[in-house]
């Protein structure tokens, strides 16, 4: 019997620009072409298990919208490159379901394959000057008014606390999973778990609930 080749076997990533400048979206195509596990999608090609990557000047109303619908309408992670987000906009990118924010003067080709893949395994990537202005937005929020109005109100265990302060610290799975001696698959589930009692859209906006309802600070 004729085994696959290991690359053979890896699951590639299907990922669809979105750019409302055609020279920046071949611009993002061809950077991202250089990497082999990347499967690079058609726009009008329907797909449901994969990434959008999306490039802007700045967030506006149209754009806010077009990920939203991405992300929960067509179930895509997506991946935000942009050169200027205002601190009041800030949450609102993250609820919408963002995965991953690139600034664009930092989209280098190894960069969107980092927020990429880490977009694709649930992982989140921001920036880390991003972090500090998600706090200070958050801070100006009235208690419970990042979750949603309708999530139950359990309080985190000590478990998810400890993996929420390390994951707006920065580490990603693996990092996490050594720290607390876990394996990857038990830190995936605490966070999976932890997002969908709290109908929370991703890693980002788990962290932002967290420093906002002051377990983490």
């Amino acid at each position: 019997m004729v085994r696959a080749a290991p690359a053979e076997r890896q699951k590639k990533i299907p990922v669809v620009v979105h750019a409302p400048d055609p020279i920046l979206r071949e611009g993002a195509i061809s950077q991202l072409r250089r990497h082999p596990e990347v499967d690079l999608v058609d726009e009008a090609t329907p797909h449901d298990d994969g990434v959008a990557l999306l490039l802007a000047e700045s967030l506006d109303q149209a754009l806010l919208s077009r990920l939203r619908r991405l992300v929960r309408s067509e179930g895509l992670r997506s991946v935000l490159v942009i050169s200027l987000i205002r601190e009041a906009e800030l949450l609102d990118v993250i609820e919408s379901g963002v995965g991953a924010i690139v600034w664009r003067h930092e989209a280098t080709s190894s960069r969107l394959l980092r927020a990429v893949t880490a977009a694709f395994h649930g992982d989140g990537d921001l920036p880390s000057d991003l972090l500090g202005r998600l706090m200070n937005q958050v801070g100006m929020l009235r208690p419970g008014a990042v979750a949603n109005p309708a999530a139950q109100t359990s309080h985190l265990t000590p478990r998810e606390i400890n993996v929420l302060r390390l994951v707006s610290e920065g580490m990603d799975t693996n990092e996490i999973a050594e720290k607390l001696s876990y394996s990857e698959r038990t830190i995936k589930n605490i966070m999976q778990g932890l997002t969908t009692r709290l109908n929370l859209r991703n890693r980002a906006h788990a962290v932002a609930y967290a420093l906002r309802e002051g377990y983490i600070s």
